[in-house]
């Protein structure tokens, strides 16, 4: 049963992993092994102001729609205020200098940090009440009495925390059309000259 689990999870973060390899044209380091928060690397000849004096450019356009912040090297690229809905993505961009003229950038695509906070605590609530109705249900069952109200709670806290892992592919994949149109907006950003 065990080798049956970890065939199932084997394929299923194959198949995860070349969807988003089918959904990017770009090279994804494979940084993790559930991508809720896909992420790349490109390698630039260019040197780091450069690459970000052409997002200051890009972004100060009246054409631009997408709102920015950015810091020394790091860049942050949300949907335009009248597209962003509770799963729109955020992308966070750091371009560091390798070397004279060598530039690293890299990415990452994810909800704003309000949800992904938010995400995280309900995960991390679910671990805790794991935890704690395991014990409860462990010193019920050695007293003698009665632990079926709490071994419930420890066999449902598991699917609600797989229901809570979809839910957040679900968001992500709501949000796929404006990751796309992030990544474009950055693609056409960094090959200007």
């Amino acid at each position: 049963m065990k080798v049956l689990g970890l065939l199932s999870f084997y394929f299923i973060k194959n198949s995860i992993f070349q969807q988003l390899k089918k959904s990017f044209s770009m090279e994804i380091e494979k940084n993790s092994d559930i991508h809720l928060r896909p992420r790349f690397k490109m390698d630039f000849n260019e040197s780091q102001q450069n690459l970000i004096s052409k997002f200051e450019a890009n972004l100060k356009d009246g054409n631009c729609k997408y709102c920015s912040k950015i810091v020394d090297g790091h860049i942050v690229i949300d949907v335009p205020v009248e597209e962003n809905k509770f799963w729109s993505p955020q992308l966070n961009i750091e371009i560091e200098q390798v070397e004279e003229g060598k530039t690293i950038v890299k990415g990452l695509f994810g909800p704003k940090p309000q949800v992904w906070t938010l995400f995280m605590f309900f995960h991390f609530a679910v671990a805790v009440a794991f935890i704690g109705f395991s014990v409860m249900a462990y010193v019920q069952w050695t007293l003698k009495s009665d632990y079926l109200f709490a071994l419930e709670v420890v066999i449902a806290l598991p699917i609600l925390w797989i229901l809570m892992y979809f839910f957040g592919r679900w968001g992500k994949s709501t949000g796929n059309k404006q990751m796309d149109e992030l990544y474009k907006f950055m693609m056409k950003t960094l090959e200007r000259n």
